[in-house]
């Protein structure tokens, strides 16, 4: 049995208020040496971050409000000075309430930023990633290219459906987490042209060195996927990039062979919750519309015909208990598919933004059970080049809260075999399928 759920506090079916948010010293015990690069940023995610009125932050990134707003905090690189990474990239919160109290504060200028725990007086090297020019940029249609896509750590999100319909229903059925109904049409534009995202493809690749585009959007019923084989098409045939699709799962599996067949190089499941009370009870639209077994037969599907590792599944981590978050990691790492971790954010805006965040412990425990349950089922994690993920900790970052033993060699020395053996592989589909296609303007597929 789960333990008894608590309720939330805007949803009009239930009663009881959000629990209260933990004092500073109750969060967690990450007081006595400084933290790794992996640790530090599990701990920013939990506790978020200060940024004084008085430490510039020209040339960043905007703390931008876009899909489900995860991604609202501030860019950053983390300075890992470890073998298996050189930084790690992480969205850290600085306008959520609980950021309000953080520990960490963001000081020194740009081109020498620090993050500074200042209890302790730990400081951090790190590096805030700039807004590329091409963000200020219009498209031939006259849209700003920054509300067609964003950077998210070295890689292009593209949101390409109209609002996620759960928001539509009355009442509504949006998972209670989401800000989707309120970012999407205000932060970005609501629905996205194929001209418009295929020259913000190309902007963000010649000018950011992107290698991988992620197009997701929220429940359109069973035309979501289909909707999305146009911008498919044309972004692998003419810009070439990876590309990853993030989609509501579909009855019909077979649609999955067809947009296999279009180039999809990667496909991610957002099941959310393993527990299946605290699905039903944050995830109302999911549990009502679709169901897990949906979402756990869909990811089986894709597991077993792309390459190993090329298929994800995607978890909140902080709100069921710890145990069921690690029985969902193992469930998906035992298909062949890697685990898409978020430390829970409760995000302005949404009917959970006056929960508590996580605890460090139960977090760290979390992350360290994908790299084990990736070790163990030997999924090859952090194999495509140039694709690092700043809204949760990256399977291959867990790496550096691994005990060092004989078995961990052994899988880091695979891994980076398999890296330079893929390369020539991901560089081959990296190429435009068509040549002497305009890179501004319309694009042949549109045409």
């Amino acid at each position: 049995m789960s333990p008894p759920l608590p309720e939330l506090q805007q949803d009009p079916c239930l009663s009881q208020a959000a629990p209260r948010l933990p004092s500073p010293a109750e969060s967690n015990e990450v007081d006595r040496m400084p933290l790794n690069a992996c640790e530090l940023e599990i701990d920013l995610f939990c506790r978020g971050m200060r940024v004084p009125d008085d430490v510039s932050l020209d040339g960043a990134r905007n703390v931008s409000r876009t899909r489900a707003g995860l991604g609202s905090g501030l860019e950053v690189a983390i300075e890992a000075s470890s073998w298996l990474k050189r930084e790690i990239y992480a969205n850290v919160p600085v306008v959520e309430t609980f950021a309000r109290t953080s520990p960490y504060v963001l000081t020194g200028s740009p081109g020498n930023y620090s993050i500074v725990e200042e209890r302790l007086q730990h400081a951090y090297p790190i590096r805030i990633p700039q807004a590329p020019a091409w963000y200020g940029r219009q498209t031939s249609r006259g849209v700003q290219m920054s509300r067609i896509g964003v950077l998210q750590g070295t890689y292009l999100g593209i949101y390409i459906n109209p609002i996620c319909a759960f928001w539509n229903y009355k009442p509504a059925l949006n998972c209670r987490f989401c800000t989707t109904g309120k970012n999407v049409g205000e932060g970005e534009v609501a629905v996205k042209a194929l001209e418009d995202v295929i020259e913000t493809c190309w902007a963000a690749r010649e000018e950011s060195g992107i290698t991988f585009v992620h197009l997701n959007g929220g429940f359109q019923g069973s035309k979501a996927l289909a909707a999305a084989e146009p911008f498919i098409r044309a972004i692998k045939e003419d810009v070439g990039l990876l590309v990853g699709v993030q989609l509501t799962p579909h009855h019909d599996l077979s649609i999955y062979d067809r947009l296999i067949d279009l180039g999809v190089d990667h496909f991610s499941f957002c099941l959310e919750l393993f527990d299946p009370e605290w699905f039903e009870r944050v995830c109302p639209g999911k549990a009502r519309m679709i169901g897990q077994d949906r979402f756990l037969r869909a990811m089986d599907y894709c597991a077993a015909r792309l390459p190993r590792g090329a298929v994800s599944g995607e978890m909140i981590a902080g709100l069921e208990p710890p145990d069921m978050t690690i029985a969902a990691i193992e469930r998906i790492t035992s298909s062949g598919a890697f685990p898409t971790v978020c430390v829970f954010r409760p995000t302005v805006g949404s009917d959970m933004e006056d929960w508590p965040p996580p605890s460090y412990d139960d977090m760290r425990r979390v992350m360290s059970a994908v790299y084990d349950a990736c070790r163990r089922h030997r999924i090859p994690i952090g194999v495509a080049p140039n694709i690092e993920v700043s809204l949760v900790v990256n399977p291959d970052d867990a790496a550096m809260l691994a005990e060092r033993n004989l078995g961990f060699y052994r899988y880091e020395a695979w891994r980076r075999a398999l890296r330079l053996l893929a390369r020539p592989l991901f560089w081959n589909r990296m190429r435009p399928r068509r040549t002497g296609v305009a890179r501004k303007g319309e694009s042949s597929a549109a045409a």
